[in-house]
């Protein structure tokens, strides 16, 4: 069975120093699996889902050539360059309803959007581009249109036989009208991951709860609830625990056996006191790190072992971010969020990134990678512009609620000027 030292040595020997925020990512790359379990879905509940093996289209779409306007459908074969076209129109096509008469040489047919292509037909010029000759007749002005123009060719989206949807893919709305297109009414799907939560802390106040000195209201689970919601996850809330050994240790267990994933936030740094980190290390193999990162530095990764074997795996992944609020939702975003894409079988596990003008100076010390929080705009010339929240400290949740992005400081760079272009890691789609 796979140790986290064997998967640390074959990243790269760790010589104390604060991890690169790549080795975090190969190093959980390496360190979780999708699960293999499925299970047949209507289209109404498939949305968000991860589709469990290629979709093979069992039709062609569209089925048949088709007018992609209202029109006249001709031959194309008889427009020559610089002269016009007179032709006689002698039917009406109709969407829903085939006209499968004969045309010949010099005729049209009057069609509608959506109606199947006449045989021998193959362009259609819209109404509106023809004028009527006093026999009635229909005139195609001189280089109006080209041969096969406005004709959707059988096929041309999804031929028969074709992987409609990929092993791997997201099930998003376009996908949803895509797989109606193909007339199926299911589709094979991995089951939902299921993720456990809580947090731990004698200091932690549940909302509604009186306020007392030295105590703070829970918002980490409240944040991490919509984190996981936002990925179409079974999320498991095991409330607040008391900093209590028997407590913790019951808690662990019950998530482990569960769930596919445990976060919990809150004491994984070097310098807490409290049970949690004990229990991790009692009860499976969890490595503490130090991420050359800001905010986020702690991080807890590794395996709780399950009382007994579930699903594909007798080990439960760990996540344990930092308590601070922005410092735990960074951390999920940068490392958790792609981590969790992994295991539910995506193939995208993380969003693309945009890049933008920065408008203002962002202080920097080389040797860390800084997740800013920004505000990304667009200018009058189409340009994207960013600029950061204000003051960046850890535990100020309201500056992400202000943000719509993270700018991405990359390890080496130093402070960034004004002008200069960064990348966005934008919220929208993700949180």
């Amino acid at each position: 069975m796979t140790s986290l030292n064997s998967i640390a040595a074959s990243i790269a020997p760790h010589d104390g120093s604060d991890m690169h925020v790549d080795a975090v990512r190969d190093f959980l790359a390496q360190m979780v699996t999708p699960i293999t379990e499925s299970e047949i879905v209507p289209l109404l509940d498939a949305l968000g889902r991860v589709v469990a093996g290629d979709v093979i289209s069992p039709v062609s779409v569209p089925p048949h050539d088709n007018s992609a306007m209202d029109g006249f459908a001709f031959d194309g074969g008889q427009l020559q360059a610089n002269a016009p076209l007179q032709l006689r129109c002698v039917a009406t096509a109709l969407a829903g309803h085939a006209w499968a008469g004969e045309v010949k040489t010099g005729e049209c047919v009057r069609i509608m959007t959506g109606a199947v292509m006449p045989q021998g037909l193959d362009t259609v010029v819209p109404i509106e581009r023809t004028s009527t000759t006093e026999q009635g007749h229909i005139l195609i002005a001189a280089n109006t249109v080209q041969s096969g123009a406005n004709c959707r060719k059988k096929g041309e989206d999804l031929m028969q036989g074709g992987v409609a949807l990929a092993d791997g893919e997201l099930v998003t709305p376009a996908a949803l009208g895509l797989l109606a297109s193909l007339g199926l009414c299911s589709i094979h799907v991995r089951r939902r991951l299921r993720v456990a939560y809580f947090s731990t802390g004698d200091e932690i106040l549940k909302p509604g709860e009186p306020p007392r000195p030295g105590a703070v209201y829970d918002s980490n689970r409240y944040t991490l609830f919509g984190l996981l919601t936002r990925l179409g996850i079974q999320v498991i809330d095991l409330g607040t625990v008391r900093d209590e050994p028997a407590l913790i240790e019951g808690t662990f267990r019950q998530a482990a056996n569960s769930a596919d994933a445990i976060i919990t936030s809150g004491g994984v740094s070097g310098g807490d006191a409290d049970h949690t980190k004990a229990m991790m290390k009692r009860l499976g193999d969890v490595a503490f790190w130090r991420i050359a990162m800001r905010p986020g530095r702690p991080m807890a990764v590794g395996w709780l072992d399950k009382d007994k074997e579930e699903s594909t795996s007798n080990r439960c992944v760990l996540f344990g971010l930092p308590g601070n609020p922005v410092a735990a939702m960074v951390t999920f975003l940068a490392f958790v969020r792609p981590a969790l894409r992994n295991m539910q079988g995506c193939q995208r596990t993380e969003p693309p990134r945009l890049r933008a003008i920065c408008t203002e100076t962002l202080r920097k010390r080389p040797g860390r990678t800084e997740f800013q929080r920004g505000i990304v705009s667009q200018a009058p010339d189409g340009s994207l512009h960013v600029c950061a929240t204000g003051e960046q400290g850890s535990g100020m949740l309201s500056s992400m609620v202000h943000a719509n992005g993270l700018i991405v400081l990359p390890h080496e760079a130093a402070t960034i000027q004004l002008g200069e272009t960064v990348e966005v890691m934008m919220f929208e789609g993700v949180i």
